[in-house]
């Protein structure tokens, strides 16, 4: 992996520059080899600076998961926005719904007859393309695939045009083998839900697909965007899943050793507030030290990461590590800079611009 800044305040949040863009590329290439258009998910880096870079290396446009975190990327002059999550227009969001629509492309996701009715008592429904979430497998949120277009022709009933539908794969994280299923599942709901569309009439524009593990194997058939979030920097899930390599991780929690007086473990200074707690069933710990021979933080306080380190001899108090994480965009949403790093020095700041925007 990249090397480490030698001076640094711990805990803190490391973005590895050269690693992040080759990794933009990387997706960017791959996509344009498919001929299908790249809308990356910003929730993961919540970063104009990173945004910019995406969207000067072909990225069509942008996704997030909230009007707030829109409000943000807008007001950093990215113009166009998918706002991929069932959508409430609520009388309070209804003002900031139209004025962020006023300035930006923006689309909107729904599920529902009364998502659709919001959005024309908020008089959005001229201002706004519309895609319906589709159910392809994780069971979350989204309408099964055969009932998309009896889902458009309500929105129809009441002036709400719809533009095409979208799917989100995120059963592709239940175990390392889950990614290739989901994959399918996401291109075959897809289809499913254009031809329940095309029974009503209706066209589908957009055929929107997204997930880091399923992204380059469902941008096939009628899928005409992806929209991949995490690949932008990785983490130990996505290394665990096939999703990319070791040297493919380009964040990491910079932290401390600041105790070895328990044997076979170390405390890092790197707590539940710096790391989440994000631990699927299939992975030991909530993250791992590079330098430590990739042992496993076993537990989290608020402020103590305890690493196991078995056998192995400890490092000295003081020395300083690398964790990472099992799951980088929650990680991400605890901090409020990126200590930007190239070839082991510090070269810039930049701030988590969306953090905490989550209405």
């Amino acid at each position: 992996m990249w090397p480490l800044p030698e001076d640094i305040d711990t805990p803190a949040l490391l973005v590895d520059f050269d690693t992040l863009v080759a990794n933009v590329d990387s997706m960017a290439s791959r996509m344009l080899g498919k001929g299908v258009a790249l809308r990356p998910h910003a929730k993961t880096h919540k970063s104009p600076q990173i945004a910019h870079i995406q969207l000067d290396r072909g990225a069509c446009g942008l996704t997030v998961a909230s009007l707030g975190e829109a409000e943000v990327f807008a007001d950093a002059g990215c113009e166009d926005v998918f706002i991929a999550y069932p959508l409430y227009a609520s009388p309070r969001k209804a003002p900031r719904l139209r004025a962020l629509a006023g300035r930006v492309r923006l689309s909107v996701g729904l599920d529902s007859p009364e998502a659709a009715r919001a959005l024309v008592a908020a008089d959005a429904a001229a201002l706004v393309s519309v895609l319906i979430e589709v159910d392809s497998g994780q069971h979350r949120s989204g309408v099964l695939p055969g009932a998309v277009g009896e889902l458009a022709e309500r929105c129809g009933e009441v002036g709400l045009k719809v533009g095409g539908v979208f799917t989100h794969g995120g059963h592709s994280y239940r175990d390392t083998s889950a990614p290739a299923g989901a994959a399918r599942d996401e291109t075959e709901a897809l289809r499913q839900a254009v031809e329940s569309l095309a029974g009503c009439e209706i066209t589908a524009g957009r055929v929107s697909a997204g997930s880091t593990p399923t992204a380059i194997a469902s941008a096939t058939g009628p899928v005409t965007e992806e929209r991949p979030g995490t690949y932008v920097f990785n983490d130990r899930q996505q290394v665990a899943l096939g999703s990319a390599s070791r040297d493919a991780v380009a964040v990491a929690v910079a932290a401390t050793v600041v105790s070895t007086a328990v044997p076979g473990q170390v405390v890092v200074d790197a707590g539940s507030k710096a790391l989440a707690n994000d631990r699927p069933g299939w992975l030991t710990g909530h993250g791992v030290v590079p330098e430590l021979g990739d042992a496993p933080l076993v537990a989290l306080s608020e402020c103590h990461g305890l690493v196991q380190l078995g056998d192995k001899a400890p490092p000295p108090v003081g020395s300083l590590v690398r964790v990472v994480p099992n799951h980088v965009c929650t990680v991400v949403n605890l901090f409020d800079r990126y200590e930007v790093v190239s070839a082991g020095e510090v070269v810039d700041r930049w701030p988590v611009s969306a953090r905490g925007h989550l209405s």
